[in-house]
Parts: C-alpha cells; structure tokens; sequence
C-alpha cells in the first residue's frame, strides 16, 4: 500500500509541471489564434488606408496627408499620439500602456521621385503623378499600424503590463527620419524594436544592409559669354566634372564592396553661358560604418580638388547618412518562426494572370509566380545592397525585420512593377502576411523577458560595451525640402 502512495506523490509531482507547461502552450496558441484573426477581419480597413497613401504618394517630409491619415487611424484606437517629433513635422510616435517592456514597431510612408505607375501590369504612367510608391512604404505603415493596434486590444483585454509604440518614420528613402528620432532620444527606452519591408520573397533572416552618407556638392564659378569671353568665365560645371573624374579613378581603389554613385542636379542654364553654379548629389554606402566614413573624407578631397583646379568655390551639405543594419539572430528567431507559422502569399486566380502579365517585363530574371507562398530558409546574410535608416535604430536597440511577398516574384524594388502590385490586391496579401507576423512576434516578446534580455546582451556584444550612438550625420537639422 505504502509503494502505491508513494508511485502517486511522484506521479503528482511529475505531472503537475508538465501540465501547467500544457496549460500555458495552449494560453499561447490562443491568445495567438486571437491576434491572427484580429487582423484577418480588419485587413480590409487597412488595405483602404494604403491605397490612400498609395495614391498621396507623398515624398520625404512631405507626408502630410499619409502621416495624418495614420496618426488619427491609431489615435482612434486609442494611442496617445506625440506629433512633429525631432523637428520633424511628419514623425510622431503613437504609444499605448504603461511600464516595461517597451516594444516599437516601426512605420514608413514616402514615396520615391519619378516613378509614376498606374495598378496595372503593363508599363503606365500617371499623368498628374510625379513620385509613386515603388519601394512599398505605403504597405509598410499600414501593416505596422494593424499590427501595433491588434497588440493594444490584446495588451488591454488580457490585463498585461507594458508599452506597444508606433513610430512614423518619414523620409526613409535618403532623408533619414529615424536618425533624427534615434538622435533625440525616442528609443531609449525601448526594449526591442520590429520592422518590415515589402519585397518579392518572403523571409525574416538576420541580415545586414549598407552604411550610407549623402550630400549635394555645389560648386560656385563666374558666368560669361562662352564664346565671346570666356576667359572671363569660371566654369562650376567644370568642378563638378572634375570631382566626378577624380571620383570614378578612385573606384580602383577602394574596397570592391563600396558603392558610389552621384547625379548632376544642376549642370548650367545654356550651352553659351559659362555655368555659374553646378550641383551634384553624391551617395557613399559600404558594409562597414568606417569604410564610409573614410571613403568620404577622399571625397570630398577630391571635391575640394575640383574646385581648385578649376578655380571655382566649393561647399557641400550633408543630406543625410546611416549607420549598417546590425542583425539581431535572437530576435530573428522568434520572427522567422512566427513567419513559418503565417506562411507565404496565395495568388487568386486574377493575380496569376497579373503576376503572370507583370513577368513577361523580367525578362530572363523572371521567377515562378508561385514563389510567393513559400518562406525563404533561415540563414544569416550579409545583406544586400540596399541602405536603411533602421541602422541607426539596430545599434541602439535589438532590432529584428522581414521581407513579406506584396510584389509579383522577381520584382526589383524602386520600379514601375514594384509601384503596380502595391496599387492592387498581390500587395494586401503581403502586408496581411507582415502585419500577423509582426503581432505574433511582439506578443512573444511581451510575454518571454528573456528573450529581450538575450537580445540585449547579443547587440551589447556586437556594440561593445563603451558604444556611444553618434549620428554620421552630425549635429544638422533634418533636411525638410531636401526633394524641393
């Protein structure tokens, strides 16, 4: 008799753990089925709001409308809403709860220049549209608004302690909105921060991207007749063309991952007038912070070169610059995983035929259309060849991101096909899949502090412990007319 007692203490104590590890898994599994079909039901109201945006296709600092169509869509939700954050009229920060941890999710919404595109799958500009939204930003808030709102009725009908924040990020797309936010302190607080961008894959590795700094050079000269006196004439074209000579001579010999590129923005006003002042924008990205930062000093020699040369006067304005994408492989985990279990994009079948139509313009870089459901295997990158000012934030702060499929496969970013699946339903599908991916991993993070904590030892460890966030683009206010 006593051996029966004693095989029924030791099962009690056995079991009884193993079931309250039952009883949690499935808390889990339903507060997540609870958050899957939150956003499932309101996918609709959120598809409307980046059509809208899709249609202000509003660039860098310009975002009035998409900011305020967001801000008020979290406010009525129930977020307190800061806005016109770092000096910036179309930030804000929307923030709901109170205490740790303190989650962000991030919102991006301007648009590019030059890239008008109807929602069709041939090429078809709009007439009155100067700027369309081929890198999907319009998506991006969307999907990180229902997803910071399906956490918030969550956090509050569970009765669970902490802080779920919106940040609306403007002017990703070479303006650097989150460096200023990063500079002023908004993240300081933050416990762990998630992203995402639209792309034609599905994935959520742990990857890196390109460090970055800008700045338009202007070279100032003397106009005169260029035929009838010009010696008379200093020519500030002429400075910018020389920079440019001695610029591409130094590409043989820099690291052969750098990448340098510039535009003349200003080049004269007539062939028979010695240009009095000429402008170039250049862009200088490496996967490594330093390699930018001294492959800038040589280059701005070379600027310095130009103008003595040609015996013009030179000054250049820092427009922007980002630090590379620090990847955070504990926060990725929790998010690839949450990916698997959302799965990819299935096509109706008038989205094969307008992905199908869409490939015809690939070329031999078509990719099977099909390719949309599945998720990409979890692997560490290097990174692509891409710049983000989500860079600033990752050094900061553990930082985890994904790709969601809301372009037909094969798509590259900032082109017209790019700008026609994020004006149709090929790119609700994939915001849908981003949205529900985010919720999940937020609610992960909500309820497994050691999860952050590792996350915050794992950036500690890259960082190093003495790391001081300086912004590669100084002190300077946020370039506001930057695309004037």
């Amino acid at each position: 008799m006593k051996y029966h007692y004693y095989v029924v203490i030791l099962l009690f104590v056995f079991l009884n753990p193993l079931q309250a590890v039952f009883s949690q898994n499935k808390k889990v599994q339903k507060d997540k089925e609870t958050l899957l079909a939150a956003v499932q039901k309101d996918q609709e109201k959120y598809a409307e709001i980046a059509l809208k945006i899709w249609g202000y296709a509003e660039m860098g600092y310009q975002e009035e409308k998409s900011t305020a169509l967001l801000s008020s869509t979290l406010e009525a939700a129930g977020f307190t809403i800061e806005k016109g954050v770092a000096n910036i009229p179309t930030a804000f920060v929307a923030s709901w709860g109170s205490g740790k941890p303190v989650i962000g999710i991030l919102g991006e919404f301007d648009a590019l220049p030059g890239i008008s595109q109807d929602s069709v799958p041939t090429r078809k500009e709009i007439a009155d549209k100067t700027a369309g939204h081929a890198c999907g930003h319009h998506l991006f808030g969307a999907a990180s608004a229902s997803a910071s709102i399906a956490i918030k009725e969550w956090l509050e009908s569970s009765g669970s302690s902490g802080t779920i924040r919106f940040y609306g990020t403007p002017a990703e797309e070479g303006g650097a909105g989150k460096v200023y936010m990063v500079r002023a302190g908004l993240f300081d607080d933050v416990d762990a921060v998630l992203h995402w961008h639209p792309a034609s894959v599905n994935a959520a590795s742990p990857s890196s991207s390109l460090a970055n700094k800008s700045a338009k050079f202007r070279f100032y000269g003397q106009a005169a007749h260029a035929a009838g006196a010009p010696e008379r004439g200093r020519s500030s074209l002429d400075g910018v063309e020389a920079m440019n000579m001695m610029v591409n001579m130094m590409r043989e010999h820099i690291d052969e991952k750098s990448r340098i590129h510039y535009v003349i923005t200003k080049g004269g006003e007539a062939p028979n007038v010695v240009p009095a002042f000429a402008e170039v924008y250049y862009y200088v990205r490496h996967p490594q912070i330093q390699e930018v930062k001294d492959m800038w000093e040589r280059v701005v020699k070379a600027a310095e070169g130009a103008a003595l040369g040609t015996g013009t006067r030179m000054e250049y304005e820092v427009i922007h610059g980002v630090y590379n994408l620090l990847p955070n492989e504990v926060l990725a985990k929790v998010m690839y995983n949450n990916l698997q279990k959302v799965g990819g994009v299935h096509y109706n079948d008038a989205e094969i035929a307008f992905a199908e139509k869409v490939a015809e313009s690939f070329g031999k870089n078509k990719v099977p259309v099909k390719s949309a459901e599945k998720i990409r295997g979890f692997s560490a990158s290097k990174g692509g060849g891409g710049s983000t000012d989500v860079g600033d934030i990752s050094w900061v702060v553990p930082t985890a991101g994904m790709a969601a499929a809301t372009w037909v496969p094969g798509t590259a970013a900032h082109s017209w096909q790019a700008v026609a699946a994020g004006g149709m339903s090929v790119g609700k599908k994939g915001m849908v899949v981003a949205a529900k991916t985010l919720a999940l991993t937020a609610y992960d993070l909500f309820t497994n502090l050691e999860t952050l904590e590792q996350a915050t030892v794992e950036l500690k460890g890259k960082t190093g412990e003495d790391f001081k966030y300086e912004a590669i683009l100084g002190e300077r206010e946020p370039p506001l007319n930057y695309r004037n």
